[in-house]
């Protein structure tokens, strides 16, 4: 950095400095008393302070320029992936390859500023050579060299690595937004190689119980035409498939299907393996795990009536509709055998009914906790009705009926229902309902209003309430397949009706989660490089989330080994970073103490192998190649890398920038002036009493 008083500050001061000298010597030029030397220095006091004061006064401000010298920034990227240390290619030496990258790193750094980066899933300073990345991600890479050096004077960016990027965006994009040159160093081998691998396995990780479900294998081969393998799948250590795969080209890819039944519930360990080859340069790709989780989560909805009705058909076709649910119809005697303890919902359509038919079914709803669905019509008992439930009460019932049509309730939001959804069910042909004075508690929740006619009413046609601290749902009238009808005249492509009715119904089975003590993971299923995250919740008395408590956590893995953890306290509930863990399927115990109670928490995830490394064992030095001509930079091998610093050294923009600073400052500001003055003066003064000038 160089600093210099600017000429316009020079001037003004030598100006200052003659009027000093003036005034000096119009004071003493006909002054004969006093010793030469005394008259000398004497004069030179006046002239300092004259100057002095005079600069304030003429030049309140001072310019300063600063000169910043940024030399040029070299920036070296070594890949330090898995990919990069299982393919060298012929005659490549590793420890000779290390000192030579290093001999660059010293020789550019006689002449610029230097910085070195290793990546693979993660961007670290200096360098790595242990290639222990499980994915290489260059767009990392270089999206730090922006955040870091975006106002610096990037000179050259240079890159050590195979060109096989499996992470992230594309390399070619990120050299494009840096304004530097980017030399490149090929690592690994460009020429194929004998290899058999699984490139890709496309799964759901979640499905259900007794499902059949399908993955996607992708096969490929290299090197290998002629040749045969097989593919075997295996759940659990147990093998489920095997199939030949016959190999019928140099460069070989195809996509294999495999069916499997989930016939059990939990998390469940599959591998896919490839018989391997003769000589293959690598093995580790031939084999790749994943988990999927069996779950039996369909929630079971009963129908009962005591005779059929269209309104049934309409109401089981919708709820089948939705895969996470199941619809049981039971009509007059089967309702006798039929348990309504084994399912999530009871829609009672037109229960209890006139006849009593299902009396005895109803009792067995006595104390049994399960959300209902009332459908009311014409053959309803409204009396037994309104003692069954204390939620709604239909007054001076006679037997008749009306038509009512739907009018949406404002204020609604339990779930979503567009504009278009609203106008379609308020222009659809009206429903029965049973005629009477209809009372309902206030904290019941309206979808839709009753429309007698054109006249609005303000009492609820589809409704939800609390009843006992459960959810139930009260439609107010049967004709739901006038609905359906209505619906099919429109000619609509949306299925409004079974819209509504899927959303009802999960509105009223989705069970509300009172515990007390909650601990759960971020996700469900983690790669091995991601950290394991835990949060937990822990409710008082009054279920509020409070965290006075000692949490403490036991992971398992599958051979039973176990770690043990104790969560940290955030403002209100409790989290815990557990770290990376290896690939595998785990489960978790945790457990707390408040007020003398105990509670528990339990949960499972698992972790992903990463193999994508492996995938791919061919360089790609064509896109290297690319990215350099692409940045004005150039491709070396590595037993030519030392050339790099030449052709640096060669490039006319790689130099150091130069960067102006101007400050102005006051001098007003500068306290010691005004002390250099006092003294000036002051000794002046004295020396001239002294000598009797005063």
């Amino acid at each position: 950095m160089n600093s210099f008083f600017s000429g316009t500050s020079i001037l003004f001061f030598l100006g200052c400095l003659a009027l000093g000298v003036l005034y000096a010597w119009l004071l003493y030029r006909g002054n004969k008393n006093l010793d030469k030397k005394l008259e000398y220095g004497l004069t030179a006091l006046r002239i300092i302070a004259v100057a002095t004061i005079a600069w304030l006064i003429f030049a309140p401000l001072i310019k300063t320029l600063n000169y910043t010298l940024d030399k040029p920034v070299i920036i070296i990227g070594q890949d330090n992936s898995q990919s990069v240390g299982q393919v060298k290619a012929a005659g490549f030496d590793q420890k000779l390859y290390e000192q030579n990258l290093k001999t660059l790193q010293d020789k550019l750094s006689d002449k610029y500023e230097v910085k070195t980066l290793h990546f693979g899933d993660q961007v670290a300073d200096g360098f790595d050579f242990k290639n222990k990345g499980k994915l290489t991600d260059a767009s990392a890479f270089f999206q730090k060299v922006r955040d870091e050096y975006t106002n610096r004077n990037v000179g050259a960016i240079i890159l050590a690595t195979d060109g096989i990027f499996n992470h992230g965006g594309s390399p070619l994009y990120s050299v494009n937004q840096i304004n530097a040159p980017v030399y490149t160093i090929a690592l690994g081998d460009s020429i194929p190689k004998r290899d058999v691998l699984i490139s890709n396995v496309n799964y759901n990780n979640i499905v259900y119980l007794d499902d059949d479900f399908t993955i996607e294998v992708q096969v490929q081969a290299f090197q290998s035409n002629g040749e045969s393998t097989s593919l075997t799948v295996s759940q659990n250590g147990a093998k489920v498939e095997q199939q030949n795969i016959v190999i019928n080209g140099s460069s070989f890819v195809k996509t294999i299907p495999v069916k499997i039944h989930a016939g059990k519930i939990g998390v469940q360990k599959y591998t896919v393996q490839l018989r391997a080859l003769k000589n293959e340069i690598t093995t580790r790709n031939n084999i790749q795990t994943f988990y999927v989780e069996v779950i039996d989560g369909r929630q079971k909805v009963l129908l009962a009536a005591v005779a059929p009705h269209p309104d049934l058909g309409v109401l089981k076709e919708a709820i089948s509709l939705n895969k996470h649910y199941e619809a049981k119809l039971a009509l007059a005697d089967d309702l006798i055998t039929t348990d309504p303890a084994k399912f999530d919902l009871i829609v009672l359509y037109q229960l209890p009914d006139a006849q009593n038919i299902s009396s005895a079914f109803l009792k067995k709803l006595t104390g049994l906790k399960k959300p209902i669905w009332y459908i009311l019509g014409a053959q309803s008992n409204i009396n037994a009705f309104n003692q069954m439930q204390n939620q709604v009460n239909l007054s001076s019932a006679n037997g008749s009926i009306q038509e009512v049509y739907a009018d949406f309730a404002n204020g609604f939001t339990s779930f979503n229902l567009t504009e278009d959804n609203k106008k379609q069910f308020s222009s659809f042909d009206p429903l029965l309902s049973p005629f009477g004075r209809l009372t309902v508690n206030a904290g019941a929740i309206p979808v839709f209003n009753q429309r007698i006619g054109k006249v609005s009413t303000q009492q609820p046609l589809l409704f939800f309430a609390n009843e006992n601290g459960l959810k139930a749902g009260y439609l107010m009238g049967e004709g739901l397949w006038r609905w359906k009808l209505s619906e099919a005249e429109n000619e609509s492509n949306q299925l409004v009706l079974n819209d509504l009715i899927s959303k009802t119904v999960q509105y009223l089975s989705v069970k509300d989660d009172k515990r007390r003590f909650k601990v759960f993971t971020s996700k469900s299923a983690y790669d091995e490089n991601e950290t394991i995250q835990f949060n937990g919740t822990l409710y008082n008395d009054s279920y509020q989330s409070v965290n006075e408590s000692e949490v403490n956590l036991q992971v398992k893995n599958e051979t039973g080994k176990v770690f043990n953890y104790i969560f940290s306290k955030t403002e209100n509930a409790y989290q815990l970073d557990a770290g990376t863990m290896p690939a595998g399927n785990y489960s978790y115990l945790a457990n707390t103490e408040l007020s003398g109670k105990k509670f528990t928490a339990t949960g499972s995830f698992y972790v992903n192998a990463l193999i994508a490394e492996f995938q791919q064992t061919t360089a790609n030095h064509q896109l290297l190649n690319t990215m350099s001509k692409q940045s004005n930079g150039k491709l070396f091998m590595p037993e030519n890398l030392l050339k790099i610093a030449d052709e640096i050294a060669k490039n006319e923009n790689i130099k150091t920038i130069s960067y102006e600073d101007r400050k102005y400052d006051e001098l007003i500001s500068m306290k010691w002036l005004f002390g250099l003055i006092l003294i000036l003066l002051g000794l002046e003064w004295f020396l001239r009493k002294r000598n009797g000038e005063l």
